[in-house]
């Protein structure tokens, strides 16, 4: 990476010329719709049900929401999250916020979509932990009220299907946007939409390199025009002092999807929206605060160190990218009257459901 040195001119500069130097093809506003055709509201609701339900999981204890909670940051403030039976991952849940503004899932890029991506926790082990999806799906047409749900929102008598099931939460989480930050009225014109600290921030971001894998949109190198999967090599420096301190080099990152060696430690580069608000951070949420966090990556991919006045600078930055939530009404999910559909525990992994 070529680093630009940063030249404290540069705000003084920001002064007389205002924003306009700074918005570049680096720095777009976030899309405020990402529907796409077949995303009705009879889909979107179904999915949110399916969301929030824990039933898709083997103990009944785990939903999608458990990870990626949706009354906070989109994550569960885990170094790496719990799922049955209090099973832990070896990585750090990423937010659900925003992930339509992903080209690729998981730490790895392993699944392509929101669709590719929902299958997988259902039948892991450490998170939902179901055998497999036809149990997922027997679960689910046991409870009457569900099928009927699944017809309405996609027209077939027979609807119940694994891929109808990821479509519904898929056109959910394609409405968890959060756009209208303060950081994207600064891009509208807005010259006061965020503090000088922030502007100071955000031309330390950019004179230092990290637009390089954090541009677009999201901050993540996704652009609606290309929707190419972005993965940036971590950590590149391996003579950092982090390394070990934060155990940084042990996953392989997208190797352990692909077993390519040309893989080995590339990671997916992760959206910075609303990244003050999921903490800790790195791919094994090893790294406790935002603050360090900014240091980790500079020693790691920049090879510097970053003074106080820098951190905070970025920092500042980083706040005025928390956008707006949209208002999100706890669904009642539907029942079986009389009768529970989760069979005792012992059986749950072991029998066709």
């Amino acid at each position: 990476m070529n680093c630009i040195p940063f030249v404290k001119g540069c705000f003084a500069a920001f002064l007389i010329i205002g924003p306009t130097h700074l918005l570049g093809d680096d720095w777009e506003p976030l899309p405020k719709n990402a529907a796409i055709q077949g995303d009705s509201p009879d889909k979107i609701e179904l999915g949110k049900k399916l969301f929030f339900d824990p039933r898709l999981s083997a103990t009944g204890t785990v939903s999608c929401n458990t990870c990626h909670n949706l009354m906070e940051g989109g994550d569960d403030g885990r170094p790496t999250s719990m799922g049955v039976d209090g099973l832990t991952g070896p990585r750090n849940a990423p937010t659900v916020w925003n992930s339509v503004f992903q080209s690729s899932q998981f730490w790895d890029g392993r699944a392509d979509t929101l669709e590719e991506q929902a299958k997988g926790p259902m039948i892991a082990d450490v998170e939902m932990g179901m055998g497999a999806h036809t149990q997922v799906l027997t679960r689910i047409k046991q409870i009457p009220a569900y099928v009927l749900e699944f017809q309405q929102a996609f027209g077939e008598s027979d609807s119940v299907t694994i891929e109808n099931t990821v479509s519904a939460i898929a056109a959910f989480e394609r409405t968890l946007i959060t756009p209208n930050s303060n950081f994207d009225k600064f891009l509208s014109g807005d010259s006061k939409a965020i503090s000088p600290m922030a502007i100071q921030g955000m031309e330390l971001f950019d004179s230092l390199g990290c637009t390089e894998c954090h541009s677009g949109p999201a901050l993540n190198g996704w652009t609606p025009e290309t929707r190419t999967a972005e993965f940036a090599e971590f950590p590149r420096n391996m003579e950092s002092q982090y390394l070990i301190r934060y155990d940084l080099s042990r996953d392989k990152g997208r190797y352990e999807a692909t077993e390519k060696e040309e893989d080995a430690q590339q990671f997916k580069t992760p959206t910075l929206r609303n990244i003050t608000l999921t903490a800790p951070y790195m791919h094994n949420g090893n790294v406790p605060s935002l603050e360090e966090a900014c240091r980790v990556m500079a020693d790691t991919q920049l090879d510097m160190e970053l003074d106080d006045e820098e951190v905070a600078q970025l920092t500042a930055f980083f706040k005025e990218l928390e956008g707006e939530f949209p208002e999100i009404v706890l669904p009642r999910i539907p029942s079986r009257s009389g009768r529970s559909v989760i069979k005792p525990h012992t059986d749950t992994t072991k029998q066709s459901l």
